[in-house]
């Protein structure tokens, strides 16, 4: 059995969409609707945009989600999962490419995220930091320690945790982890609290928004961020989206709940490998790839 894989923030690199747009007329056509619905040109971003385009928030959601909406199109009838899951952002490509919310939707949501995101951000000063080398629980006890918004935000395989929360509750949270024992504790360059309590004005911003967009059945089991295990209802799949803003991703946990049902081939579609490395942490036991088109 396998699972497709979407990834989130942090996979993107320069010049990204330019094997799809050179192979695939369907590409071609899918960068154009989506200039069109975002009303900025993404695609040459995404032909011709230095790392630093990349970098913007409202820029690199919607073009991670479209690279890999569009390699999952072009995969045609090979496209057959048994399960997917998409860590953070790759949750609205994972429910796209399963039918779930349709293309067009899935876009405006995720540029709808990245701007109540932004706005979030811009309330209140936040941070995230890696964890290397301690326990999931043990790091989870010390955050708990600690004064100030701090909390685990992605639980991205043994060994690897990250926290989120305000600058000064993250720097001491560094402070005692590392004295706890932790092989690094390392202040992530990113521009706010994600996952993290921080994100409440940007999940109420997107809430309305994903609240009004309609959502069907899957085409298979989705392993989502928030509860970790398969979800098929499209009442429950739109409930665990809302929380997913402010809620950790538990990616390890998803992915040994995927490994318990049998799944033993995970497969990234979209760009970069980041998915990949992960699960091979997690289980040395499966099959992992990346999407060949």
């Amino acid at each position: 059995m396998k699972a497709y894989i979407f990834p989130g923030q942090g996979s993107q690199f320069p010049g990204m969409g330019e094997d799809l747009f050179d192979r695939f007329e369907m590409a071609k056509e899918m960068f154009h609707v989506s200039d069109e619905i975002l009303g900025f040109d993404l695609s040459t971003i995404l032909l011709k945009g230095s790392k630093e385009d990349l970098q913007q928030t409202r820029v690199t959601q919607p073009a991670i989600f479209l690279h890999s909406i569009i390699t999952a199109k072009v995969m045609g009838a090979d496209f057959q999962p048994d399960a997917v899951a998409g860590h953070s952002l790759g949750e609205f490509s994972a429910l796209t490419a399963a039918g779930v919310i349709d293309f067009e939707s899935g876009l405006k949501l995720v540029s709808k995220r990245a701007e109540a995101m932004q706005k979030a951000c811009n309330l209140s000063k936040g941070t995230m930091a890696a964890i290397l080398g301690m326990e999931d629980k043990k790091v989870d006890e010390i955050c708990q320690q600690i004064s100030g918004v701090v909390v685990a935000a992605n639980y991205n395989c043994p060994g690897q945790l990250v926290i989120s929360g305000s600058v000064d509750a993250i720097e001491s949270a560094c402070e005692d982890l590392k004295a706890a024992g932790a092989k690094r504790a390392l202040i992530l360059p990113v521009g706010g609290a994600f996952h993290s309590p921080l994100m409440e004005p940007a999940r109420a911003e997107l809430e309305n928004a994903i609240d009004s967009t309609s959502f069907s059945d899957p085409l298979c089991p989705i392993y989502q961020n928030s509860p970790a295990i398969a979800v098929e209802d499209p009442v429950e799949i739109q409930k665990n989206l809302i929380a997913q803003l402010t809620a950790p991703v538990r990616w390890s946990q998803s992915i040994n709940s995927m490994i318990e049902s049998g799944i033993t081939n995970f497969i990234e579609v979209g760009p970069g490998k980041v998915l990949q490395g992960l699960v091979r942490k997690i289980s040395s036991e499966v099959s992992v790839s990346c999407a060949e088109i």
